[in-house]
């Protein structure tokens, strides 16, 4: 999967936070795919409460992806 940079890192700091604490970075990656129109959202798990959310060519307009990074 390719990820666009700049993507967004984000340290959450419990999983019942994790939800809440990436809602943000959803919300501001969202805006982006929405100028573009031809990108999905893609959040990358790097490790315990590490993440990255970005746009992803590999992930279709409209959706949310997630996966771990290893």
């Amino acid at each position: 999967m390719t990820q666009l940079k700049p993507a967004l890192e984000v340290m959450v700091s419990t999983a019942a936070a994790m939800e809440t604490e990436l809602a943000p970075a959803v919300e501001e990656v969202w805006q982006a795919a929405l100028a573009e129109r031809r990108c999905g959202i893609l959040i990358t798990r790097h490790g315990a409460g590490k993440y990255t959310v970005g746009l992803s060519e590999d992930v279709p307009f409209g959706l949310t992806w997630e996966r771990d990074a290893g």
